[in-house]
């Protein structure tokens, strides 16, 4: 016996639906003819010299004591804007906020962030907990950007503010990996940051 369809023809589907699915993520992305695989990704890594980033960790571990992250805008504010907006001074990228996006009545809705260097796209998808819900919703809208877009590998990130995770969609294999490492806040600030510049920075 066949397996059912998730996604009904005629239905309408924005980003967040998919967030709010209890499918399994790999069945989900099967929908659209992608499979998911979980293992390390080897990330672009920038070797330059990251002069205000002492400064940053100082804010974030300063203000981190005092500020309720109970809420995806008290984490967005506080933690994942900052450093977005760190990685846009170095690499001079352009930044969009609640970017629309609308490729069919599946693959639409808007990106949280979407970064934009001449080299590559960068989205990141913010939420408030659930990360592997998170990350459903993320490589979905990969594949909008991958249908969008002419760049054969594109990368992403799904971050609950203190943690991030970051995704690769490959057009050439109809592949998207889940990293399997997490990058944490603070603790691992300087290496994520090296991370966000490393792929705007990279020709993919």
């Amino acid at each position: 016996m066949s397996k059912a369809n998730i996604l009904e023809a005629g239905k309408s589907y924005t980003f967040r639906s998919y967030f709010e699915m209890t499918h399994e993520p790999d069945e989900i992305l099967s929908e659209f003819g992608y499979e998911l695989a979980r293992s390390r990704l080897s990330l672009p890594q920038t070797n330059a010299k990251l002069e205000r980033l002492p400064d940053l960790r100082q804010r974030i571990e300063e203000i981190l004591p005092f500020i309720s992250l109970s809420s995806e805008a008290a984490r967005r504010e506080t933690l994942v804007s900052p450093i977005l907006l760190e990685v846009v001074r170095y690499c001079q990228c352009q930044l969009r906020i609640e970017y629309a996006l609308n490729v069919d009545e599946w693959l639409k809705g808007t990106l949280d962030y979407l970064l934009r260097s001449r080299q590559a796209l960068l989205v990141i998808e913010a939420k408030n907990d659930d990360l592997t819900r998170g990350f459903t919703q993320l490589a979905v809208e990969l594949i909008a950007l991958a249908r969008s877009e002419e760049k054969e590998v594109l990368y992403g990130a799904v971050t609950i503010g203190d943690i991030w995770q970051f995704g690769q969609i490959d057009r050439r294999t109809n592949c998207i990996v889940r990293d399997i490492d997490f990058f944490r806040v603070p603790t691992d600030l300087e290496l994520l940051v090296r991370s966000l510049v490393g792929i705007l920075q990279a020709e993919h």
